[in-house]
């Protein structure tokens, strides 16, 4: 392994255990309210582990921004590619911020 696969692993297991942390505490006491199926956090977790870090988090900011009252709801999965038109400096691209993905992915 190289130096920034070991990081990029690294990450993506540091964000996945602050994503299940915040299932364990803040979500299990508040309750799981969320409007999509999978909900959002775990939305998030495949989406780091998939895309990695910095596209997963976006594409989770997305997805969390639709979720709330006026958003879209039912089923919604990460996608299996980065869009098209992503890039690391243009972060924002990387999520869908309307409507919803229910294209469900090919299990592996």
């Amino acid at each position: 392994m190289t130096a920034g696969s070991l990081a990029g692993a690294a990450g993506r297991r540091l964000a996945t255990g602050l994503i299940r942390a915040y299932q364990l505490t803040f979500s299990a006491v508040a309750g799981r309210t969320c409007r999509h199926l999978p909900t959002c956090s775990d939305y998030a977790a495949e989406a780091v582990q998939r895309h990695g870090v910095w596209p997963g988090a976006w594409m989770a900011a997305a997805r969390i921004c639709r979720c709330g009252p006026g958003g879209s709801s039912g089923l919604d999965f990460v996608c299996e590619e980065l869009p098209e038109r992503a890039a690391w400096y243009l972060p924002w691209r990387y999520g869908r911020w309307r409507g919803t993905n229910a294209t469900p992915p090919s299990r592996r």
